[in-house]
């Protein structure tokens, strides 16, 4: 994807690679840009960056679902015993 492409080469060298440096990198892009320039990204998208592109959604939510759900299941097992 060219976005990613120019992302990449534009912080190369002057982030560490961490999930931090991602987060606060996606968070600053996404604060710029509308809704509409958003689902332009989308459309401009092939099929299999969009397909990834929705995978990667799905398996992210999953995943958050999931490790939210077994907090709230621990928090409440260590309460009771």
């Amino acid at each position: 994807m060219k976005l990613i492409d120019e992302i990449f080469e534009m912080y190369r060298g002057k982030i560490r690679g961490t999930q931090e440096d991602f987060d606060i990198i996606a968070f600053t892009i996404l604060e710029q840009l509308d809704r509409k320039q958003l689902l332009s990204m989308v459309q401009d998208m092939s099929d299999d960056e969009l397909a990834y592109f929705i995978r990667s959604y799905i398996v992210e939510s999953l995943e958050g679902k999931m490790n939210k759900v077994t907090n709230v299941q621990q928090e409440g097992y260590s309460t009771y015993h």
